[in-house]
């Protein structure tokens, strides 16, 4: 199969190329580096040390027997966008060339336009295109279980039934998302779902849990193919940051109390899901949601499952509570479906005590690295906007 990778550059996006051309199919990936340029704008480095885009390409030919067929283009250039499209041909197109962070887009005006204008208008581009260059193609787009929020009730996979003053109708399930970067998520749906009705292309919308760990390529021995991980905590999923505060024995972070659940899923996991998807479509016109995670916990369970796992590293590391920089309910019913990928043949193959432990074997070795970063694991980022009178304060008026 020909599949196309927007933002095949990033955490999900490097792995998934290299996973799918070991299977045998044809990759072509499309990336501008943003996430590159994101991460050292707050202040930060991905704790293992990457390759250049260049060298990337050069280690992907060697290792993996063909050259992936990369396009520096940005989703916003719909020219550019729609050639790379007509120039590989695909019969899949996978999108995750979005801005993945829900503190970033709550910084302030700037950045809350920013996300949403690079993730909304991005992904009508590439609908666009789409329709242009590849109709009959697949399109897999990497959506957030942040989308529904925390309802008290249930959580489907996008659809449910309901019934009101005596009339059924099946309808999308209610999003309550929770930063400006899950409503652009929230318009994303939208808006594909609208272009399979009306242009009858074929989508799966993957509403992903938090993913986390470290990719080990078969090909590991070569840098070049190292994954990114981040652990700020604008860009760092939070096992991962975590992860890296108890190798440098800085307290585990807990927002609040620490009641808030959320879902994850390995990084393993996750890159196993979107091939299944990718090599199980839905049929011509059909706008498919997938619930991806493999469990859910609290924040404090997670906290106190990372610190289990340092202790058997000899790490003694403690847990800690902030003040909650969100606006969210922090004790709440959480109870999500996800019985569509398990249909598709999915099943969990990951330990998380396991995991979490092996993540900081693989991280000691950049102990340092961490620990030269450590001011970037507290949030500096406030969901009521009172971090922007304080920053104006602190820099007396420099606002870079």
């Amino acid at each position: 199969m020909r599949i196309l990778i927007a933002g095949v550059d990033g955490y999900l996006g490097w792995p998934l190329a290299q996973h799918l051309a070991m299977r045998g199919h044809l990759v072509g990936g499309i990336d501008n580096q943003l996430r590159r340029r994101l991460v050292a704008e707050v202040g930060s480095v991905s704790a293992i040390p990457i390759a250049t885009m260049d060298e990337r390409l050069s280690a992907f030919h060697e290792h993996f027997g063909a050259r992936l067929r990369y396009y520096s283009v940005d989703l916003l250039d719909y020219d550019a966008l729609a050639n790379a499209l007509r120039d590989f041909q695909p019969e899949a197109v996978v999108h995750l060339a979005e801005i993945p962070s829900a503190p970033y887009s709550m910084r302030g005006p700037t950045e809350s336009v920013f996300t949403q204008q690079n993730n909304v208008l991005g992904s009508l581009n590439l609908l666009w295109a789409m329709k242009e260059e590849s109709p009959n193609a697949h399109l897999l787009k990497l959506g957030t279980m942040g989308e529904y929020g925390t309802p008290n009730v249930d959580i489907p996979e996008g659809f449910f039934e309901v019934e009101f003053r005596g009339r059924r109708d099946v309808l999308p399930f209610p999003r309550q998302a929770g930063s400006f970067y899950h409503w652009s998520k929230v318009h994303d749906s939208n808006n594909i779902m609208f272009a399979c009705r009306i242009w009858g292309l074929s989508a799966t919308d993957v509403m992903q849990g938090i993913v986390y760990g470290i990719w080990n390529s078969t090909q590991s021995s070569d840098s070049r193919l190292s994954n990114r991980f981040d652990f700020d905590s604008e860009f760092g999923t939070i096992i991962n940051r975590f992860c890296c505060q108890a190798i440098i024995e800085h307290p585990l972070s807990v927002y609040g109390h620490g009641g808030q659940r959320r879902s994850f899923l390995p990084i393993q996991d996750s890159i196993n899901c979107m091939t299944l998807a990718l090599e199980h479509p839905p049929k011509k016109g059909e706008y498919r949601v997938l619930n991806q995670f493999d469990r859910f916990m609290s924040i404090y369970e997670l906290a106190e499952l990372v610190r289990r796992s340092a202790l058997h590293l000899g790490i003694d590391v403690q847990i800690s509570s902030h003040a909650n920089p969100r606006n969210e309910v922090e004790n709440h019913y959480y109870n999500p479906d996800r019985n569509l990928l398990k249909d598709l043949g999915y099943q969990p193959q990951y330990d998380p005590d396991e995991l979490t432990q092996s993540m900081m074997e693989s991280l000691i070795p950049w102990k340092d690295r961490i620990e030269a970063h450590r001011n970037v694991l507290i949030p500096n980022v406030q969901w009521d906007g009172s971090h922007r009178t304080a920053s104006k304060l602190n820099t007396k008026g420099n606002t870079a």
